[in-house]
């Protein structure tokens, strides 16, 4: 007698046992996607800080200088927003200026990797076989840009075109103190006149 009351009782702890197990991994699931997440977030970022700080002078034979650019070459100003640490509110010194269509890209890496999300900027004559700018959102075209660890020939989306001077410049990191010369490319919305 006294054990058939205890087989209920035994199979209550189990039922008991099964959904805390059950509860508790529901609730670390919210956990490991806020972690991955997170992963994700700091994968983007280390792919943009695999992008070539420094790089040659050389440009596309087809880039036209700019005629009247608002920071002449050899002038200095302050880089306003940032592709990567240490570029926000330095000073940079402007090393080419050139009238183009800029682009924000999405692409594959061809080295592999995490897919890298609204890169700036990849310009008009950096696409093969663009025909004339600007591009139209949506496009997905191969690039010869260099910028960024597997991003030479890589098939880029085009997220957002802008008609703009582009510059080239020289400056050194507010976070590292690392010189960086011939750092392709920001736009003139993204320098401001120094005070």
């Amino acid at each position: 007698m006294i054990l058939k009351r205890q087989w209920p009782i035994g199979i209550l702890t189990a039922l008991a046992l099964l959904t805390l197990s059950a509860c508790s991994t529901s609730s670390t699931k919210p956990e490991t996607n806020s972690k991955n997440n997170t992963e994700t977030e700091q994968s983007t970022e280390m792919d943009h800080s695999m992008m070539n700080h420094s790089s040659s002078s050389e440009v596309p034979t087809t880039l036209k200088n700019a005629e009247k650019p608002k920071f002449p070459v050899g002038s200095t100003a302050i880089i306003t927003d940032g592709h990567m640490a240490g570029m926000k509110g330095a000073e940079a010194t402007i090393v080419g200026a050139y009238d183009t269509t800029a682009y924000i890209v999405s692409y594959e890496p061809t080295t592999g990797g995490n897919r890298v999300d609204n890169h700036k900027w990849v310009i008009h004559e950096e696409l093969i076989d663009s025909g004339e700018a600007p591009l139209a959102p949506g496009t997905e075209i191969k690039t010869n840009a260099s910028h960024m660890e597997g991003m030479e020939n890589a098939t880029v989306h085009i997220d957002e075109a802008l008609q703009t001077t582009v510059y080239m410049i020289d400056y050194t990191s507010t976070t590292i103190g690392e010189a960086v010369k011939n750092h392709k490319w920001v736009t003139e919305e993204e320098l401001a006149t120094k005070k």
